[in-house]
């Protein structure tokens, strides 16, 4: 369950998901965040690749961003994704260039996502939670992703 937002207070400009790792499933993100058309348009990037990296094997997604916060116009979705057991022949190219500011991810799927490894021990995302204003601690969302549409490994 995604919890409410909070106020961290000056120099944070919008509310955000207090501190650690939330778990979320994408129907949640959905109902909780896309919620106008503009967000409507940014999660269906998001979704897009979502479904893209599920069916190379990913399991787990972390979201970030002005996306999950009280911005009221956010200009994208941040995230990244664990590579561990994804076929490396099945990724999209546009999720591996992250040249001119990932202008090419961007693009096609109007985010961004980077690509991490994660260890046995949980918690190993510092930078997505920190707030870029204020530099305090904020929260993220782990989606796990069912593999009922992933093909034999």
């Amino acid at each position: 369950m995604i919890p409410d937002l909070i106020d961290i207070g000056t120099p944070a400009p919008w509310s955000v998901l207090p501190a650690g790792i939330h778990e979320a499933t994408l129907e949640e993100v959905e109902a909780r965040f896309a919620t106008t058309p503009h967000r409507a348009w940014l999660f269906g990037g998001f979704l897009r690749v979502v479904e893209h990296i599920r069916a190379a094997g990913c399991t787990t997604v972390f979201l970030d961003g002005s996306f999950i916060t009280a911005k009221p116009h956010p200009s994208d979705f941040d995230g990244c994704w664990d590579i561990s057991g994804v076929d490396p022949m099945m990724i999209d190219p546009v999720l591996l260039d992250f040249s001119n500011m990932r202008a090419a991810q961007k693009a096609k799927y109007f985010g961004e996502m980077f690509l991490i490894q994660l260890p046995d021990q949980p918690g190993n995302l510092p930078f997505f939670q920190q707030e870029k204003f204020s530099g305090q601690r904020k929260g993220i969302l782990r989606i796990v992703l069912s593999q009922a549409h992933h093909g034999a490994q």
